[in-house]
């Protein structure tokens, strides 16, 4: 199901290699295939994603050691910053200064020129795993997330209670300091506050200044009824806190479907098969059969033959949007039971003479090769 390429391989770098030096493999690579270095390329731009999660992943000692153990599944339910929606300012913002000086790259290349309000936090991304029914028909899940929160101590500011960040000397608070290169003026972030245009003088001893702490904590998702294998499902402000007092990231769940042994999905239509006796397909009946709310009772015309499509009206699944609900659509298969009792050959025999008689007294043979 997960056709995702290697970490390791991503970043060109082997399986023992130390911080540093997936550290460095990732600044080039990110430097390397940065959207404004490659204009419009979308190939550059899917390549940067890629190689920040692989980043996300092997900087963290406890997501690589579940990476080394059992690839990309041991992830699973692990929250990840979510590289797929996330701007190139997040991304950038969400490695701090790996850049070495990377205020100077990021006005290069348009990423944080000068104070431009406070910043969202970080988007985190899940992966769940849910089964047919839940699927089809809506469920709630609870999950266990592990996220930066503001600091309790200090809300968020990084100072020390009862003291508050001061105004950056080097840029007067303005966040942006001006730098002389050549015949142009270049403004770029300040490399003393980050650009935030103060500083922590006095840090907070519950956060050491940071203003986010680590916490775990459990949430309640609702699922829809009709979601599919696959889908992207978006839980607003769900995801980390801004260490600048923005407002939190998102969270985006990775729905994965498990297939059912008996029903399967095309659209919001729900398909199976459906065994039938010879007698009750030739003679007709009413038979039970399993549906996603329970069992229901289908009618087997008079001489339906194996293979028969027969729709159950409003017994599929509901729309993702709320908007109208497929079938259920049964296939009859035609069943011959494996060994016959003695007067069961008798009857059939009797059956096949009648057959015999009705069809004009001549077999397939007879017809094509005379008698």
């Amino acid at each position: 199901m997960d056709s995702k390429r290697d970490y390791y391989e991503l970043l060109g770098v082997d399986r023992k290699a130390s911080s540093d030096q997936i550290r460095s493999a990732y600044r080039k690579l990110a430097l390397k295939y940065h959207p404004d270095r490659n204009p419009g390329d979308k190939e550059a731009e899917r390549n940067f994603k890629e190689v920040s999660e692989a980043y996300d992943v092997l900087s963290d000692e406890k997501k690589r050691d579940l990476y080394d153990r059992y690839g990309h599944d041991g992830l699973r339910g692990q929250a990840q910053r979510d590289f797929q929606t996330a701007s190139f300012e997040d991304i950038f913002s969400a490695f701090g200064d790996i850049f070495g000086d990377s205020s100077f790259f990021g006005d290069f290349f348009g990423v944080g020129k000068g104070r431009r309000g406070p910043a969202r936090g970080a988007s985190l991304r899940v992966e769940m795993e849910l089964d047919f029914k839940e699927a089809a028909l809506g469920t709630k899940k609870t999950i266990e997330l592990a996220r930066h929160e503001l600091c309790g101590t200090c809300r968020g500011s990084g100072a020390r209670p009862g003291t508050s960040p001061v105004a950056c000397k080097p840029c007067g608070g303005r966040g942006v300091v001006a730098r002389n290169a050549g015949f142009f003026m270049l403004q770029q972030t300040c490399p003393s506050c980050g650009g935030e245009g103060k500083r922590v003088e006095t840090p907070c001893g519950g956060c050491r200044g940071e203003g986010l702490v680590r916490a775990r904590r459990e949430i309640e998702i609702e699922i829809p009824a009709g979601v599919e294998n696959g889908t992207r499902m978006r839980v607003g402000g769900q995801g980390e806190a801004s260490r600048q007092g923005g407002s939190p990231g998102d969270l985006y769940c990775d729905l994965y479907v498990r297939e059912h042994e008996f029903f399967r999905r095309e659209g919001n239509d729900i398909l199976c098969e459906l065994p039938v006796p010879f007698a009750q397909a030739a003679m007709g009946a009413e038979v039970e059969v399993p549906t996603l709310a329970g069992r229901s009772v289908l009618k087997i015309p008079r001489g339906t033959q194996s293979g028969a499509l027969l729709r159950m009206r409003g017994q599929g699944v509901t729309g993702v949007n709320g908007r109208g609900k497929g079938d259920q659509i049964v296939r009859v298969v035609v069943s011959v039971p494996p060994r016959l009792t003695k007067r069961q050959e008798e009857l059939l025999q009797e059956f096949q003479k009648i057959e015999q008689e009705q069809s004009g007294k001549r077999n397939l043979w007879e017809r094509f090769f005379g008698s």
